[in-house]
């Protein structure tokens, strides 16, 4: 086997006792495809998103994984269970309200034009300042790291040196990625756009992190077009 070497100066976590994460984003919702912001709101998969989910368990029939978590939210748990059927021993789905997406506050049910009527001041702090500024009412990226990390270094520490699956949404996908980078510039937030049941492989151990993949989509291709638009950032559907 040829041994992968870590770039000069950097301390690459120990896969004896990290973690590796596949961390997945729900397939499309109902109000994903309506372009309606949800946050904690449950909300079920979209007929479409029920196809991803299933084209994404297709991928992964067989798969060896050492435990399957997800957010308690319908859509994520719905794309879990749909999925962890088709995985080798189909472990039990367990279930991490840590896991749930950015709480947007008012801003649930809203359309992005809905959103730019209402709240032109958000918005505009919201551009200045992505990381720290709160939904109105609601969470900021900033709490949600502090949320959603919380809950990956608890899971962690439950599998220490195993691979595990985790169903999400987009702003926690962003968390894991932040978490194998060390976190992540500003204003780069915005640019890790996240499509649904997408997969982003990261590598977590204590105080070090990697990111191995991000965004793999591949399962999709003969699918329609998965959306990207999230409740994380301002951008239309």
């Amino acid at each position: 086997m040829t041994r992968r070497l870590a770039p000069t100066g950097f301390a690459a976590p120990d896969r004896a006792t990290a973690t590796e994460f596949w961390v997945v984003r729900h397939g499309e919702s109902t109000w994903n495809a309506d372009g309606r912001y949800q946050g904690q709101t449950d909300v079920p998969l979209s007929p479409i998103g029920v196809l991803q989910a299933s084209s994404l368990a297709e991928r992964l029939t067989a798969q060896p994984f050492d435990a399957v978590y997800t957010s308690d939210l319908a859509r994520a748990a719905q794309t879990a269970r749909i999925v962890a059927e088709r995985l080798h021993g189909a472990p039990p789905v367990q279930t991490d309200e840590g896991l749930r997406e950015i709480h947007v506050g008012e801003l649930a049910g809203l359309t992005i034009h809905e959103i730019r009527a209402r709240f032109p001041e958000y918005l505009q702090a919201l551009s200045a300042e992505p990381w720290s500024t709160r939904r109105p009412g609601g969470e900021s990226m900033e709490d949600l790291y502090a949320r959603s990390g919380e809950a990956f270094t608890q899971i962690q520490a439950r599998h220490p040196g195993q691979r595990v699956l985790v169903f999400t949404h987009g702003g926690v996908v962003r968390v894991a990625v932040g978490l194998a980078l060390g976190g992540v510039p500003a204003n780069a937030w915005a640019r890790l756009s996240v499509s649904n049941t997408s997969v982003t492989r990261v590598l977590l151990g204590q105080g070090s992190g990697m990111l191995l993949g991000f965004n793999d989509d591949a399962h999709l291709e003969s699918l329609l077009e998965a959306t990207e638009a999230d409740d994380v950032l301002g951008q239309a559907p």
